[in-house]
């Protein structure tokens, strides 16, 4: 995700992975261990603004978008 490696240290690190469910698109980021504090930001507020990006794409189907943080646990 372009919005998110210039956000981390280890920008090589970051991962998205797609997975389908009858309800959801579901995007799964993983960065390394040390980054998830910079993509969850104070407060969360990076990750509510990455989450308002994503969820406000445009789904063909009627299937609503999750973004999910991995956060390593």
């Amino acid at each position: 995700m372009t919005i998110v490696k210039p956000l981390v240290k280890f920008p090589d690190e970051v991962n998205i992975r797609h997975r389908e469910s009858p309800e959801f698109h579901e995007f799964i980021l993983s960065t390394n261990p040390k980054d998830v504090g910079r993509v969850i930001g104070k407060h969360g507020r990076v990750a509510q603004t990455v989450r308002a990006l994503v969820y406000s794409v445009h789904v063909q189907d009627d299937k609503r978008v999750k973004l999910i943080i991995n956060d390593g646990k």
